[in-house]
């Protein structure tokens, strides 16, 4: 669940804070997918509309490179310890870039 939430603090602030065009389909088609697609995707349209601040709160490197959607349906004894770590650390950090843009009256 750390890459869904993940996922959708990351939307939030491309939509809500960065001015990703939602209104344009086949714009928002382009933007709008998983992890770990998403991760090397916000990184760049953050740097390009003015997010480079929001950026410092994230790791730069991809955590989510070894996510999978289906990962939410394998049991416990198939996730790998140093993975699910990583993509706890990088969820919390979305969450404080999240709570960052509530501060600033961005969302």
């Amino acid at each position: 669940m750390y890459g869904f939430s993940a996922e959708c603090g990351l939307k939030a602030v491309m939509k809500d804070v960065l001015g990703i065009p939602v209104d344009d389909p086949k714009e928002k088609e382009k933007y709008w997918k998983h992890m770990p697609v998403l991760w090397p995707m916000f990184r760049t349209f953050a740097q390009g509309h003015g997010g480079s601040g929001y950026l410092s709160q994230l790791p730069e490197e991809n955590p989510f490179r070894d996510w999978s959607i289906g990962d939410r349906y394998a049991h416990r004894q198939h996730w790998k310890k140093a993975s699910l770590a990583q993509h706890r650390h990088a969820a919390r950090g979305v969450l404080d870039m999240v709570q960052t843009a509530k501060q600033d009256g961005q969302l």
